[in-house]
C-alpha cells in the first residue's frame, strides 16, 4: 500500500534526539528549543520565533495577544482546518465564514471587506497548500479597518509571496510541524511568529502560564511571579530536537518536494486539456513549497469513483476539509457571508495524491500510472 503520507526523515534526528534525552534540559526552551527560535529568526527576519507543542496552540497564542473577548468577529475561509476557527472560538469570538477563490483555494479578498462590522477584530488568512493569499490587498484591507492579521501558514513555511516569507507578512503567524508537513518536530508541534514587535514581551509571559519565568531563566529579575493570563504552550525539547535535524535539512526537502509536485504536475496536463481534471494554480506572485498535490475532479461522483479505483489498487487519496460552515460547530459558533459559490463545490471534487519527502520515483511512477488509467475511464 502507498500511503498518503510518511512523515519526513534525514537521518540526524535519532542523534539529536537522544543527545536532548541525555542532557539535562528536557522541559522546554533547552539548547535545541533555542537553535529552532533562532534559525526561524533568522530565515524569516520576524521579531520573535517561539516553538509551541502544536500549531493549534500558536493560533491560540494569537488569540489571546490580540485580545479576542466574547462580541468580536473574526473573518475566515470556511475551507480550512478546525483549528483556525477554535482558536478564536474559544475566547468568543464569532467566525464570519468568506468564500474562496476557485484557483488557489484560498480566501477570496475581493470578498473580505463587505463582511467587515464595527464588531470585526482580525481577518485570518489560509495559506491552503503552500500557497500565498493575496496578502496586499488583505493587509491594506486590515490596515484601512484597524484589523489584525493572523496568518494561518500551517502548510507555508517555506513559500513566498512577491519574494517576502509566508508567516511574516501578517502581524502574528502560525507554522505547523505535524507530521503531514513538509517538516515535523516528531509528529506535533508549532511555531508563533511574531512580526509586530508590541507583541514580543507579552508572547513570551502568555507562553510561560502567564508568568516571566523566561525572563528569570535569562537573569533580566531575581524572581517570576503570575503576570497576565496564559497557560502551557512550550514544546518539549525532545520536539525541538527532532525539528532541527530537518531544519538543517530544509533546503533539501523543500526541493524534493516540488521536484514530485512538478513531475505530478506535467503528467496530468494532458487530462486537464480533455477536461477530465483541473490541476492546482499558481499565481505569478508565488513560489509554493511543494506541501501538496490535489486534483479537482467533475463532481463529488468522480472523485468517490476515483479515491475507490486508487484504493483497489493499493493507493491512498484522500479528500481534504469539509467545509467549516456547514458543519454543526460551524453553525453554531459562526456564520457564512455572502454566497456560497465556490467553497462546497470546489472541496467536493478535490482530491490529494501521496507526497512526502522520501518517497521513491518508483512509488511516485505507480501513482501517476494508476491514477491516469482511473482517469482516462472517466473521458
Amino acid at each position: 500500500m502507498i500511503p498518503f503520507n510518511k512523515p519526513p526523515y534525514t537521518g540526524a534526528e535519532d542523534q539529536y534526539v537522544i543527545e536532548a534525552m541525555r542532557s539535562d534540559k528536557m522541559s522546554g526552551d533547552g539548547p535545541y528549543s533555542r537553535k529552532c527560535q533562532a534559525w526561524f529568526e533568522s530565515m524569516a527576519g520576524c521579531h520573535r520565533a517561539l516553538l509551541t507543542p502544536s500549531c493549534t496552540q500558536a493560533l491560540e497564542m494569537a488569540a489571546l495577544l490580540i485580545d479576542i473577548v466574547p462580541g468580536d468577529d473574526v473573518i475566515m475561509p470556511s475551507y480550512t482546518f478546525v483549528s483556525t476557527a477554535n482558536a478564536f472560538v474559544l475566547r468568543g469570538a464569532k467566525i464570519v465564514f468568506v468564500d474562496i477563490r476557485p484557483d488557489t483555494m484560498n480566501i477570496d479578498e475581493r470578498l473580505i471587506e463587505r463582511a467587515i462590522t464595527p464588531r470585526t477584530k482580525a481577518i485570518v488568512p489560509v495559506h491552503y497548500a503552500g500557497v500565498a493569499c493575496e496578502m496586499d490587498t488583505i493587509m491594506a484591507i486590515a490596515d484601512k479597518h484597524g484589523l489584525y492579521v493572523i496568518e494561518d501558514a500551517a502548510q507555508g513555511m517555506m513559500a513566498t509571496y512577491k519574494g517576502r516569507q509566508l508567516g511574516t507578512i501578517g502581524h502574528l503567524a502560525a507554522y505547523s510541524f505535524h507530521e503531514t508537513k513538509n517538516y515535523t518536530s516528531g509528529g506535533e508541534g508549532g511555531l508563533l511568529l511574531i512580526n509586530d514587535e508590541r507583541f514580543v514581551d507579552r508572547a513570551e509571559v502568555i507562553r510561560e502560564k502567564g508568568t516571566n519565568r523566561s525572563q528569570f531563566f535569562r537573569g533580566q529579575t531575581d524572581k517570576y511571579t503570575w503576570r497576565d493570563i496564559g497557560s502551557s504552550f512550550l514544546p518539549g525539547e525532545l520536539q525541538a530536537a527532532y525539528l532541527f535535524a530537518q531544519l538543517e535539512c530544509a533546503d533539501k526537502i523543500n526541493e524534493r518536494r516540488l521536484n514530485i509536485w512538478h513531475k505530478y504536475h506535467d503528467a496530468f496536463a494532458k487530462l486537464e486539456g480533455l477536461g477530465v481534471i483541473q490541476r492546482p494554480q499558481v499565481p505569478a506572485d508565488c513560489q509554493h513549497n511543494g506541501h501538496m498535490y490535489y486534483l479537482k475532479l467533475r463532481s463529488l461522483a468522480a472523485r468517490g469513483a476515483f479515491i475507490d479505483w486508487m484504493r483497489k489498487h493499493e493507493v491512498l487519496t484522500p479528500f481534504h476539509y469539509i467545509p467549516l460552515h456547514s458543519s454543526p460547530a460551524g453553525q453554531s459558533f459562526g456564520r457564512f457571508e455572502g454566497e456560497d459559490v465556490v467553497t462546497t463545490n470546489h472541496s467536493e471534487r478535490l482530491v490529494r495524491l501521496p507526497l512526502w519527502f522520501n518517497m521513491t520515483d518508483e512509488a511516485l511512477d505507480q501513482v501517476i500510472a494508476h491514477a491516469i488509467e482511473a482517469l482516462s475511464l472517466d473521458q
